[in-house]
């Protein structure tokens, strides 16, 4: 185990010669709590995925979000990947991902940028991220291994102007419709059982009702 990690490490490190790195798919890495998965997510990734001709977009369900430890109660990770599994079921390109889930732990970007190359070695990385997201990549765990190997893909908002881009990346950016959903208001949505309808997926709703989840606070 120690030596694939410290293989795919290198991998990382090899490829910072500023070009994209990898010659084969074109991956995205779309990563969230996705608690609950809404269309806002999902327009995101099928939008990247079209704008950067993309192979595919990896809806990556965090195992243990690190910046959201302590700060609420989390869904199960098999829930919130069964509901993202619901969700991107049928939709081009979109998979839903468990590496983070069956690696266990905290989730770090890092190690999962690894696991995709250490599965793909030709792949070309790309990491997907809101605006707000990009403004905070100094906080992620050896965010410098993060940016010799990806490149950055900026989702802005219409009616919110874009930002820098973060200094040092390879960066795309890609704009969508000003979608402004909340998962956290879903969530309180849910347990006064009130309607999502329209704001997360049909499939997602059925999972939803089928494992009864958020019900728990009512």
């Amino acid at each position: 185990m120690v030596g694939a990690y410290a293989r795919d490490m290198r991998q990382l490190a090899r490829q910072g010669n500023g070009q994209p790195p990898g010659s084969g798919a074109r991956t995205g890495i779309f990563g969230g709590t996705f608690d609950p998965v809404h269309v806002g997510h999902l327009v995101a990734a099928t939008w990247a995925r079209e704008a950067l001709d993309l192979d595919r977009v990896l809806m990556v369900v965090a195992n243990v979000p690190w910046q959201k430890a302590g700060s609420r109660p989390v869904t199960p990770a098999e829930d919130r990947f069964r509901m993202v599994e619901a969700a991107v079921e049928g939709v081009p390109g979109l998979e839903a991902s468990r590496v983070e889930i069956d690696r266990g732990g905290p989730s770090y970007t890092v190690d999962t940028v690894a696991d995709v190359l250490a599965a793909a070695p030709d792949a070309r990385p790309y990491v997907i991220v809101g605006a707000d997201v990009a403004a905070d990549l100094g906080s992620w765990r050896r965010v410098d291994e993060i940016r010799r190997a990806v490149t950055l893909v900026v989702v802005d908002r219409g009616g919110v102007a874009p930002g820098e881009d973060p200094p040092g990346w390879r960066v795309e950016r890609v704009r969508i419709p000003a979608l402004d959903i909340s998962s956290s208001e879903l969530r309180q949505r849910l347990v006064e059982g009130r309607s999502v309808d329209f704001l997360v997926p049909p499939a997602a709703i059925g999972c939803i009702r089928r494992l009864d989840l958020y019900a728990g606070s009512r």
